[in-house]
């Protein structure tokens, strides 16, 4: 009887390490179950709750503004599609000569046809688009008014950093792991508005590298990866990330073994361990890490889990960074 108990037991522990699925194939009897896809298909998985999460907010969003509209209706004692012809459609301005015909010659060769036989469609076309952005203004309005608070959370990936490329206070409730390529003019651009993050987030947002070299587009780019980390084998990986970012043209070797001399590093030791290929292998987890987080391009940025791709401006991060801080303050995990 005790043997039989034991049986079950271990039966329902391997039941549950399979998650009590069933196979989706097999293999001259071996089974292959849902589980063992993830590894090639990860990242692939990422992106698409990405594009679920975008398309939920986008719902979100418009149903907001439907509550919104419906209350300043009733409120009003109308009807949404009154209220808004009323409030805002009728106060539209009607577009001038002088735009519809800026609009005509800037597009002259895609019409293919004479001002006066479009000039209708063309009017209409401005004027549907001022009344569009006239509700988008008075639906902010009302937004700034109302008492929102948004809920649903983006799909988060768990993204280790690197605490020889961690930048801040390494105890800061807030961690940015970027992704990046120090060919990149993109990447370039975007260093800016992370110095003005951590200015201004002092001790709660930390910012952590991690390499994506794009070498189809930008040959040199894993080169400089590699010395980067050649710069932090000696303590001075940010101090070699700056000067790398602040002339992305120049990334030769020699250039890059320049760098290191004007820095004050060790020559000998630095160029030893770039012409040796010592960190090749860890710049190619970076990129592994980077796919299986559903990473598509430089820069791409991770703020707690919740990614920001591009170039974004500060605005950007900033929403973000504080949704995060105000989950944590109140207690609850984004």
């Amino acid at each position: 009887m005790r043997l039989t108990l034991i049986t079950i037991a271990v039966s329902f522990a391997l039941l549950s390490a399979q998650g009590c699925a069933q196979p989706v194939a097999t293999v001259n009897g071996q089974p292959i179950y849902e589980k063992d896809l993830a590894p090639a298909i990860e990242g692939q998985m990422r992106q698409l709750r990405r594009q679920e999460h975008a398309l939920k907010m986008n719902a979100l969003e418009d149903l907001i503004n439907r509550r919104l509209i419906e209350q300043e209706a009733a409120a009003h004692g109308s009807s949404p599609e009154k209220l808004l012809a009323e409030e805002v459609d009728s106060k539209v301005a009607p577009p001038a000569d002088a735009e519809i015909e800026a609009l005509y010659n800037a597009q002259k060769d895609r019409i293919g046809r004479p001002l006066e036989e479009v000039k209708p469609q063309i009017r209409q076309f401005l004027q549907e688009m001022r009344i569009e952005q006239a509700r988008r203004d008075y639906y902010s309005n009302l937004r700034r008014k109302a008492k929102i608070e948004i809920l649903l959370t983006p799909p988060k990936v768990d993204v280790a950093v690197d605490p020889a490329r961690l930048r801040g206070d390494p105890k800061a409730p807030v961690t940015i792991v970027e992704f990046s390529d120090f060919q990149c003019p993109f990447c370039q651009r975007v260093q800016a508005t992370l110095r003005e993050i951590l200015a201004k987030y002092q001790g709660q947002v930390r910012l952590a590298y991690r390499d994506l070299p794009l070498e189809q587009i930008h040959p040199r780019a894993r080169r400089a990866a590699e010395a980067s980390r050649c710069a932090a084998d000696q303590g001075k990986f940010w101090e070699y990330h700056d000067a790398l970012f602040a002339d992305i043209r120049r990334l030769s070797d020699d250039d890059l073994k320049a760098r290191a001399s004007s820095l004050g590093l060790n020559v000998e030791s630095f160029d030893a361990c770039l012409d040796s290929g010592k960190h090749r292998e860890a710049v190619d987890q970076d990129i592994k890490a980077a796919a299986a987080a559903g990473v598509e391009g430089a820069p791409a940025f991770f703020i707690n889990g919740a990614i920001l791709e591009g170039a974004q401006p500060v605005a950007a991060f900033v929403e973000l960074i504080e949704s995060e801080l105000a989950a944590l303050k109140s207690g609850r995990r984004n």
